[in-house]
């Protein structure tokens, strides 16, 4: 049955393409959002990018008809741009001040004009609750979340000794999907690899830049950021863990010591900021300073393993911190890049920072879905654990969440009980 959509402006912002996913249903646009739109085209970083996007999308669509009385989209759909002339309209308990108030003003009209199911689709918490508390029906959007229960472990445990003859399905083990992992009795590990069940190549005495694994989970995780027919590896999991140092512990080994990438790139999305680093003062390793010191805090931690100076960390030309806004537009080849604190990108920003990578290049994603600091995204619709899971089949790609604090005894408690 056809539905009326009506859009907020964070959905557009999130995802400029969010237009072209509803279906052939009726997507209609308040004029308030666009006015929001046209004040933020201006603002630095991936949000005036997107603002930006919205207003090339809406202008030739524009081509195509008149806005206002509706434009026919691919999908089958028809979108609409709505005015409402009559202010006097506005029920007393809302502000026209307030372009929220606004926007649910224009939800209510539609809903009471037309006899379509309307509905209004924001990624704002407080904007669905006081769209549900005026008897308007509410929902997020959607599209690029993933289910709580597809949010994936990348290994699981089998009461059964390992087969023979690696084939899963003489093991009760049908399934599974490419490089995840089986813990079998006795603690055997083993990855499903090209159709086969082989042990995992690394092991509890495995040295890598001064550390080793201290857990299994930790060991599964360096058996994929170690092969180098995996990609794209995520790791996941709470703060404490051992993410972000054994993805710079392999980065090192593996561009150092075995000269198989020519450089590391560390970067971390900038959301405490509250703007693009563009208005900072300094060089780019300058500006991000502040937000990559836990990297810092890792790296020293590494060097001093390995018995070099932590200075040698700062001067190092194989080594490099970018904002993750100056990867868009690129081809990076022959790197290994760790994107920390994954779990603040959106599902677009994902895509846009993946595609990015050129011949030769590995991508790490880490991050803890416990700790989303944007207000617009959760466990569900985050871009780690939205690329972990679209990523899932595919052999060039590869999971684990670990949950096993190793930082401390006390950090370790301290995330349990706090």
């Amino acid at each position: 049955m056809i539905k009326n959509y009506v859009l907020d402006t964070n959905v557009l912002i999130h995802d400029p393409n969010s237009i072209y996913t509803f279906e052939d249903n009726n997507l209609i646009i308040p004029l308030p959002v666009i006015e929001e739109i046209d004040k933020l085209k201006s603002r630095p970083g991936e949000i005036g990018r997107n603002a930006r996007q919205v207003a090339r999308e809406l202008d030739g669509l524009r081509q195509k008809g008149k806005l206002y009385k509706g434009v026919k989209l691919e999908n089958g759909g028809m979108l609409k741009i709505e005015v409402v002339e009559d202010r006097r309209e506005m029920p007393h308990f809302l502000s026209d001040r307030v372009t929220d108030d606004w926007i649910l003003l224009y939800t209510l009209q539609i809903a009471k004009r037309s006899s379509l199911k309307t509905i209004i689709v924001s990624k704002d918490i407080n904007m669905r609750i006081k769209a549900d508390a005026i008897g308007l029906e509410a929902q997020d959007y959607l599209t690029d979340r993933t289910s709580e229960n597809s949010i994936l472990t990348g290994y699981r445990k089998s009461e059964k000794s390992p087969p023979d003859d690696s084939d899963p399905r003489t093991v009760g083990l049908s399934d599974l999907v490419e490089n995840e992992f089986v813990i079998f009795k006795d603690s055997k590990i083993f990855r499903f690899k090209n159709g086969k069940l082989i042990p995992i190549q690394v092991g509890f005495d495995s040295q890598i830049w001064g550390i080793h694994a201290l857990n299994i989970e930790q060991l599964m995780a360096l058996d994929l950021l170690l092969d180098d027919d995996v990609s794209l590896v995520t790791l996941l999991g709470p703060a404490g863990t051992g993410k972000t140092l054994l993805a710079l512990a392999v980065a090192l080994y593996l561009t150092v010591d075995k000269k198989r990438y020519r450089k590391v790139t560390v970067t971390r999305p900038v959301i405490p900021m509250g703007k693009d680093i563009g208005y900072l003062p300094g060089s780019a390793e300058e500006k991000m300073r502040p937000w990559i010191q836990p990297i810092r805090d890792n790296l020293e931690f590494l060097f001093d393993n390995v018995g070099q100076s932590t200075s040698k960390a700062d001067n190092a030309k194989f080594l490099q911190v970018e904002a993750l806004s100056y990867t868009r537009g690129r081809s990076i080849p022959h790197q290994f890049i760790i994107v920390d604190e994954a779990q603040n990108i959106t599902p677009h920003e994902v895509k846009t920072i993946i595609t990015r990578v050129g011949i030769k290049t590995k991508m790490i994603l880490t991050g803890d879905i416990s700790q989303i600091d944007s207000p617009y995204l959760d466990a569900s619709s985050n871009g780690l654990t939205y690329a972990a899971v679209k990523f899932s089949p595919y052999k060039i790609a590869g999971h684990v969440k670990l949950s096993h604090g190793v930082r401390s005894d006390l950090a370790t408690l301290a995330s349990q009980i706090l």
